[in-house]
């Protein structure tokens, strides 16, 4: 008897697809995004290199840096002017600028300069950065010592460029915003709509005279509403408290997270319109935002040292561009034209979650 109940147990978990996806699919899931996305080495990160000299010193350390596992030199800076450029365009991670007569100041003095300008947005990425380039360097110092048998010294002069004192809470502002209005506005809403539909009230609001758009964004309101006062509630605890400035437009800053707040607001509408249970709900938006958003987004480990298949996923995560454009605006203080390509994809994501949630949502509930 005791045997038949383990039994039935058993045939019960096997006929609940949800119940085998939470026990067996979501292990390996994890497993995969937490081994391949926390990682704290330096891959393949962009690389652009000043060298007004163009000896033989730079280019042998031009070529080291390349070769290494670490960086990939994508670009030659030829003026002086263009470096200011390089971040806001976001074509490099790390600028590498050689001085004048790098190799002629090195043979006859013994001592040359290289100044190594990171991105400190970022300020734990940025540091690793400039301490594996500096270590390549002091390989080459060392290679320079067993060929002439002279103490050579190649000074790295690192500029950290954004972040000067190096505060922690200019890179995990972006993406606490970005957590927070995902866990309000697309948990939160999808459970609110989906409690309506256990509890059997959402038929009684359809044979109402409101059309369902109405009741739809009736439900997503106080949503909107509360996740406005939040993002005011984390800047001015940034700014005041944190020490954390707003070194661009308010307004624009302002316009990217109203943009994101639809993208997020839309998704739960969209897993609403799926689940048909609130534990459904929970899980799904557990599933597909929660981890992703705090993995596979930048808000804390960077992208770029990502397996090349999920820097593929983690172009469909919204938050990925919402935190890339909050930190362009606030934190490095640039101009609308640098986010456009961020403002347009999640312009993008918003009509495209609309058009598909709203018609969803109909069809469910007709």
């Amino acid at each position: 008897m005791f045997l038949s109940f383990i039994k039935k147990e058993f045939l019960h978990i096997f006929r609940d697809p949800r119940t085998m996806l939470i026990t067996l699919g979501m292990p390996v899931v994890q497993i995969i995004l937490f081994g391949f996305a926390i990682t704290t080495e330096v891959k393949n990160v962009r690389v652009a290199v000043f060298d007004p000299s163009r000896d033989i010193s730079t280019q042998r350390i031009i070529h080291q840096l390349h070769a290494s596992e670490y960086f990939d030199v994508a670009q030659m800076i030829h003026n002086a002017g263009e470096i200011n450029n390089v971040f806001s365009e976001g074509s490099a991670d790390l600028i590498v600028a050689f001085s004048d007569r790098f190799d002629e100041n090195l043979m006859h003095t013994g001592k040359a300069s290289i100044q190594l300008i990171a991105d400190a947005t970022d300020p734990n990425q940025a540091t690793l950065l400039a301490g594996y380039a500096s270590n390549i360097i002091a390989g080459y110092q060392q290679e320079l010592l067993r060929e002439h048998r002279i103490p050579f010294l190649i000074e790295p002069e690192v500029q950290m460029l954004y972040n000067p004192q190096m505060k922690s809470a200019y890179n995990f502002v972006p993406g606490v915003m970005g957590l927070i209005l995902t866990l309000i506005c697309a948990m939160m809403t999808s459970i609110a709509i989906v409690r309506e539909k256990e509890t059997g009230t959402m038929e009684v609001l359809l044979v109402s005279p409101v059309r369902p758009v109405f009741i739809i964004l009736a439900k997503v309101a106080p949503y909107f509403t509360l996740s406005v006062v939040n993002i005011v509630s984390i800047l001015l605890l940034s700014v005041f408290v944190l020490g954390v400035p707003v070194s661009g437009s308010m307004f624009w800053l302002a316009v990217v997270c109203l943009v994101f707040i639809i993208v997020a607001l839309s998704l739960g509408i969209l897993i609403s319109s799926v689940a048909t249970t609130q534990v459904t709900a929970m899980l799904v938006s557990g599933m597909l935002l929660m981890m992703p958003v705090m993995l596979l987004s930048g808000m804390i480990f960077p992208i770029e040292n990502m397996p090349a298949i999920l820097q593929w996923i983690s172009h469909i995560i919204p938050a990925r561009w919402f935190i890339s454009a909050v930190r362009k605006v606030m934190i490095e203080g640039l101009e609308v034209s640098y986010v456009v390509r961020e403002l347009a994809i999640l312009a993008g994501m918003a009509v495209f979650l609309i058009a598909v949630s709203v018609k969803k949502f109909k069809v469910r509930l007709e």
